[in-house]
């Protein structure tokens, strides 16, 4: 069973902007980095206990072709995206998106 992706509007913030600048530097590859995070979305969809742990309860999957990571929280409704980050950003810089204030600020993955 493929459970639904939900993403933290920071997280769907990040992919549009990351989007905005791969189109900037060639036309057509922000399109091939949202496919790239979306084949990363459907792999955890399907075995979210099967990626690594980075910071209890969150875990993580690399995005192919980029330097990317996505980093969610699996639960019993589906996944709840938290970041789709640049791995050299600051490190856990989307911690405080696992407060239950940010619940209500949930969209609808892909």
């Amino acid at each position: 069973m493929k459970l639904p992706v939900v993403l933290r509007p920071q997280a769907r913030a990040e992919l549009v902007d990351d989007w905005s600048w791969y189109e900037e530097q060639r036309p057509g590859l922000g399109d091939e980095l949202v496919t790239c995070v979306e084949a990363a979305f459907s792999q955890p969809a399907r075995a979210p206990l099967a990626h690594p742990v980075v910071d209890e309860p969150v875990r993580r999957v690399l995005v192919r072709r980029f330097p990317y990571a996505v980093f969610f929280v699996p639960g019993p409704d589906g996944l709840l995206v938290l970041a789709v980050a640049h791995v050299r950003r600051k490190p856990g810089y989307w911690n405080d998106r696992l407060s239950p204030a940010s619940e209500d600020e949930t969209e609808e993955g892909p």
